[in-house]
């Protein structure tokens, strides 16, 4: 199995998920298990000496002028996970806390929050035997760090907390016992160290930089099959046009679809048609759809930046110079996740203008409602009411959590990022897009079946002759719920991308030839 040293290697989405997965296996070097010794020495020792050290001997927040006795030290620490750990609502999705804790320790492993290395060693032992804390959505306002989830995540170090084991919800106390595990008993800081930073921001944009680059791919696929249904022209994807107009995300998107559909013998049927051009929802494709690339390759490096970071606070360079400052402070990562949330839903609305533009029975072949016989049939009519209210429920989640601010602590902390809030939008936006996507594909293969015989690309033809393993052609009405779920199914498992891909490489084609290592070097 591949391994990655934790504090010492270049974190990257991808690899935080696969770790998480258990393909891929974090360990602790001697190195880094020197460094963060070497940092737990330095707190002893400003402990030793009595200098007073914010979260080390004073209180937290507005007590931070409160000075701590040196034998209470330990008890302080505790007491912060206690009190801190006031989240609410349904738990996070147990990949998340998985993610969360995987990036704590990337970031502890570096050397400069001061823990010790028993504590670091105990996280990683509940990521390896897949005893992960459950923390509650909301209560972050993504400044001091996520200091609510991030208490909740802790909880079970000192055996309390509730954590995922065997399929189950389970208190802390009772999995440590029936494991033969003692609580940790934490140092000066440990308590301020691990509750601070921006892991629960940081773990739900990781998964959205990679659910997002699945959906996007995606959505580049469908809306190719959906053109060749609506005999769409391939003109608006030649790369003579995007050099004029060179941003990355719209090149890619052009190449991918042009090398989807070049040599189709459903598009070289209407080349010499009378249409001019087509509607936006199909033109446009590369300028929407590359828009959104663009604004997830911002998030995509800023997340980087921020996973590969020490995001605690204060920063322990050695025993005489701590730093007191706001690197958990969530903003640098709140904007790019309400801009790509706005991108991911933007995906979605103009998805469902594709889904509407399939309706109508406008072109040669393709039936209106995408039945032959309408009246009796109210065909995929009804489908599009879906995607609508799909896409509106988007929009209603993309008013930036970033821009509000209300001030806590009080005062001492008087303005936050609200990331929490943008990372758990950005995942739901997501979520509906997919559905919306899903929705798409049915339209955009029951379009298609009414070219036959008239054949497609190899990739979109196997494409279709796997959907159809799944989803029959359909032209009386019936129950849409498995087939709905079917769709989902297809487009969330990433399927579809794997058979393109697979089919490219077996048949020397060529599919997503512009910008790669931007779009898929994460």
């Amino acid at each position: 199995m591949k391994t990655f040293r934790y504090g010492e290697d270049f974190l990257k989405c991808s690899i935080a998920i696969a770790i998480a997965k258990g393909n891929i296996k974090g360990v602790l070097t001697e190195e880094a298990k020197r460094q963060i010794q070497q940092s737990a020495d330095y707190v002893q020792k400003i402990v030793d000496k009595g200098k007073v050290v914010y979260g080390i001997n004073t209180g937290f927040g507005p007590l931070c002028t409160t000075i701590i006795d040196a034998e209470d030290t330990r008890t302080l620490q505790e007491n912060i996970l206690k009190s801190h750990a006031v989240g609410v609502g349904e738990p996070i999705d147990k990949e998340l806390s998985k993610l969360m804790l995987i990036l704590k320790v990337h970031a502890l492993a570096k050397g400069y929050s001061g823990v010790q290395l028993s504590t670091v060693e105990r996280i990683i032992w509940h990521i390896e035997h897949d005893v992960i804390p459950v923390v509650p959505k909301q209560g972050s306002v993504g400044a001091s760090g996520d200091l609510a989830p991030l208490s909740h995540l802790f909880l079970p170090l000192i055996g309390l907390g509730k954590v995922y084991y065997a399929g189950e919800i389970k208190d802390a106390a009772e999995v440590l016992s029936h494991l033969g595990m003692n609580a940790v008993p934490l140092g000066a800081k440990e308590g301020l160290a691990l509750i601070n930073g921006t892991q629960f921001m940081a773990a739900h944009a990781v998964k959205g930089v990679v659910e997002m680059s699945r959906m996007l791919d995606t959505a580049d696929l469908v809306s190719a099959l959906m053109i060749e249904g609506l005999n769409g022209s391939i003109k608006p994807f030649f790369k003579e046009l995007h050099q004029l107009r060179n941003y990355k995300g719209n090149s890619y998107v052009a190449s991918t679809i042009y090398n989807l559909l070049e040599g189709s013998a459903i598009m070289e049927s209407h080349r010499n048609c009378l249409r001019v051009q087509d509607p936006y929802s199909l033109r446009c494709i590369p300028q929407v759809h590359g828009a959104s690339r663009n604004a997830w390759l911002h998030l995509k490096e800023t997340i980087e930046t921020e996973i590969n970071a020490v995001t605690d606070n204060p920063i322990i360079i050695n025993d005489e110079l701590t730093i007191s400052g706001g690197s958990f402070h969530g903003q640098p990562i709140a904007l790019p996740m309400d801009y790509a949330t706005l991108a991911a839903s933007e995906v979605g609305n103009i998805s469902d203008r594709r889904v509407y533009l399939s309706l109508e029975g406008e072109t040669d072949r393709v039936p209106k409602l995408l039945v032959r016989v309408t009246g009796l049939n109210s065909g995929f009519m009804i489908l599009q009411y879906t995607t609508a209210a799909l896409a509106s429920e988007n929009k209603s989640l993309c008013f930036p959590a970033s821009a509000d601010s209300i001030p806590t602590s009080l005062g001492q902390e008087d303005h936050v990022s609200m990331g929490s809030i943008s990372g758990r939008k950005l995942l739901q936006v997501l979520d509906n897009v997919d559905k919306i996507l899903s929705i798409e594909l049915l339209c955009a293969t029951q379009a298609k079946d009414f070219h036959y015989p008239l054949q497609s690309t190899p990739i979109i033809e196997s494409i279709h002759q796997h959907i159809r393993k799944f989803i029959p052609h359909i032209e009386e009405d019936q129950p849409m719920q498995e087939i709905l779920q079917k769709a989902l199914d297809l487009v969330k498992s990433g399927e579809l991308l794997q058979i393109a891909q697979t089919v490219a490489s077996e048949k020397a084609l060529k599919y997503k030839t512009t910008h790669l290592d931007d779009f898929e070097n994460y």
